[in-house]
């Protein structure tokens, strides 16, 4: 059944490439498309918000103070999610699904499984430290682009650009951190694909500890079928407190207070958060790529490798490294949703309408400029030769997507050998001796799962390079074998299969023998070739990308929001459902739906999605069934955004981003308000999940008051 489905999705990615043509030919019914206010979106920076947009949209102009409080009461939740205070004594409110990796790292110091049970502290003493968890909070931000450009005024080629800016970026980074302490770092922000560039400087605060988290069931509610989609059902949502360095509750005034009444239909609510990345302000050439090229390749790479992991969670319940790797084997079953949204969404012929009309707009406002014409208006068409020229390296993009050591898309046995290929390379002692360290610092994965991932990976070279191609003959033995056999006996014969065997090797065998280490000796050529002819496809891309967003900067300048880049954002919307499937989605679900979708097939469905925990059955006796518990708005989201709080004008919160719906999936390359729509859990539902269901009456009391 696994391979049925790996070649009918296979199957499928080509057909995408197949019968992609570009936008712009002469029988496009969308060539009188124009381009939409907000194409590229309503993730505005705090420092330069749209004060004139929200007065004449909203009847609001935040002051000083306000968006004061909204960046100093918003997080970074490490490096991959949003969270924020929400109480004076350092409670922090983020998703279950970025919790996640947290109650797996307690459970597995504790060997204690708290996932499926959930982890709910009934007291101070009872939250749980997680060590190397950090949250960030933005306290300032300056301009730093004069600088930026004026290091590159003398460089000659993209190289020395490239290198003057980043070299300008770590001296100011440098610079402006030598006065601040441990707890604090700058980041340099490149803004505008290169247009502008900020220093943002953080506070650190890394004493984190766990105090609530439901069940796995709950906060994945639905699981794969209900994900990237609404109505839902999920309670995704957990707590954590910062501590100060005395061990105290971290004491803070910059926190958002809960609005227990939540949201109405049509009521303004802003996000406060940190989108990861979009590319929005990518030309149409690139896009076109993207959709050809490299979204097919990442999506077809994310379902194999999740089938992978799926087939060993299922086969291996009770296996100690199961919890972490169920985590993995979430977060690809994400990825491949998302980026079927994604394809989908780039196979779109009205979306690639859209994108080419703004397009259309940016080259005709340079051509009204003279001078700007002269110095941008050949770029255009010179990103979109380097993307046609870049197309001939697809089939090796695509059979080589996360080969890498520590991906995990590829398995420990190849991400050991890849570094045992650097090791042999290496005349350094000490470069050997930091590469050994890093090969046996690598975890070791079940031998089960890494066969699985590596015939995966052989199948890839099969199927994009071809049998007769120098990668697949060496990898299947000169095109003996076929994948899984390869893999079997390269299981079966390497040392690098563990960390014990990696150290035995190293110390007293053959290195270059192993058969791991064999096959990536002999791809390395094709392999490193590659890179290179992408690397400079990408430096010429990328200075190519930079000159253009001067240019568009000079005609634009913030009139259109950045790209997102992992930093702080607000997003304005409204609370407000949407047509979709014949009919309409309302703007809030309520418990109801949770138990209807449970006593209508959740117990005997066959994946478990819509089953419930013990302690939501028998129904809570004081669990108000009408309470408001998952809602839609039209605010603006990308993954990164994933724990941001949904706040009111005030800036109280009414609720938890934690999803987008199907439509939204574009959303990397254009935001449509008309459909797109961000998922949250209400406050109304947290509150009484915390009274009703888990008894943390202390818990919802402290949120109430802002405090303890």
């Amino acid at each position: 059944m696994t391979r049925l489905i790996h070649a009918a999705f296979l199957a499928f990615a080509l057909l995408l490439v197949a019968v992609a043509q570009p936008i712009h030919a002469q029988d496009n019914p969308y060539a009188d498309v124009e381009a939409g206010q907000f194409d590229n979106g309503k993730m505005f920076t705090l420092d330069e918000p749209p004060l004139e947009y929200f007065r004449e949209e909203y009847g609001f102009t935040p002051d000083d103070e306000w968006l004061s409080h909204a960046r100093l009461g918003a997080l970074r939740f490490a490096t991959y999610c949003s969270a924020s205070f929400v109480s004076g004594d350092g409670l922090i409110l983020t998703n279950h699904h970025c919790a996640r990796q947290s109650v797996t790292q307690i459970s597995v110091e504790d060997g204690t499984d708290y996932n499926e049970p959930g982890f709910f502290a009934q007291s101070m003493d009872d939250e749980r430290p997680v060590e190397g968890l950090f949250v960030e909070q933005l306290i300032s931000i300056s301009d730093v682009t004069a600088e930026v450009f004026a290091a590159t005024v003398n460089a000659t080629t993209d190289s020395e650009r490239q290198q003057a800016r980043q070299s300008a970026i770590t001296a100011i980074q440098d610079r402006m951190g030598e006065t601040l302490g441990d707890d604090h770092r700058v980041q340099v922000v490149t803004l505008y694909s290169g247009g502008q560039y900020k220093a943002y400087t953080y506070k650190r605060y890394d004493n984190i500890r766990l105090v609530f988290a439901p069940e796995t069931q709950m906060g994945y509610y639905g699981g794969d079928p209900d994900n990237f989609t609404f109505p839902r059902y999920s309670l995704d949502f957990s707590i954590f407190r910062a501590y100060d360095d005395a061990g105290e509750p971290l004491q803070t005034d910059n926190f958002f207070q809960w609005n227990p009444e939540g949201t109405e239909e049509g009521d303004l609510v802003f996000i406060i958060g940190n989108p990861g990345s979009t590319t929005r302000l990518q030309t149409v050439a690139q896009l076109e790529y993207r959709r050809d090229i490299t979204e097919p390749a990442i999506l077809e790479a994310l379902h194999s490798r999740e089938l992978a992991y799926g087939a060993f969670v299922d086969n291996n319940p009770d296996h100690p490294a199961t919890p972490e790797l169920t985590d993995t084997y979430f977060s690809l079953a994400n990825s491949r949703k998302a980026y079927t949204g994604r394809v989908e969404g780039l196979q779109d012929p009205y979306i690639m309408a859209r994108r080419a009309a703004y397009e259309q707009d940016v080259r005709d406002a340079i051509a009204a400029n003279a001078g700007l014409q002269a110095q941008y208006g050949g770029l255009f068409d010179a990103i979109a030769a380097n993307q046609t020229a870049a197309r001939d390296l697809g089939p090796m993009f695509t059979a080589f997507v996360g080969f890498r050591a520590g991906s995990a898309l590829t398995s420990t046995i190849v991400g050991r050998a890849i570094m045992a290929n650097q090791y042999l390379n290496s005349a350094d002692a000490e470069e050997q001796a930091g590469i050994r360290e890093q090969m046996l610092g690598m975890e070791d994965q079940p031998v089960e799962l890494q066969q699985l991932l590596l015939t995966a990976r052989l199948q890839d070279f099969v199927d994009y390079l071809g049998s007769d191609s120098e990668v697949t003959r060496a990898a299947l033995g000169g095109g003996t074998r076929t994948p899984a056999a390869a893999a079997r006996a390269m299981i079966e014969g390497s040392a690098l299969t563990t960390s014990d065997g990696t150290a035995a090797l190293l110390d007293g065998g053959d290195l270059s023998a192993d058969p791991a280490v064999a096959l990536v000796t002999a791809i390395m050529p094709q392999f490193m070739q590659f890179q290179q002819a992408f690397g400079a496809s990408n430096s010429e891309a990328n200075e190519l990308v930079t000159n253009l967003a001067r240019g568009r900067f000079e005609v634009y300048g913030t009139s259109v929001p950045p790209d997102a880049t992992f930093t702080i954002r607000i997003s304005d919307g409204i609370v407000k459902g949407y047509e979709y499937n014949g009919t309409v989605a309302p703007t809030h679900t309520t418990f109801y739906g949770l138990y209807d979708h449970y006593y209508s097939y959740g117990p005997d469905a066959e994946n478990g999605s819509w089953d419930l925990p013990s302690t939501w059955l028998p129904v809570p006796e004081e669990l108000d069934l009408s309470t408001p518990y998952n809602f839609v708005s039209t605010n603006d989201i990308i993954g990164g955004n994933s724990g941001s709080p949904m706040l009111d004008r005030d800036l109280n919160v009414v609720g938890i981003a934690f999803d987008g719906n199907i439509e939204s999936l574009s959303g990397n390359y254009i935001y449509l308000d008309e459909f797109n729509r961000t998922v949250s859990v209400d406050v109304r539902g947290m509150l009484a999940a915390l009274e009703h269901v888990y008894g943390m009456e202390h818990l919802a009391e402290e949120l109430r008051n802002g405090g303890r």
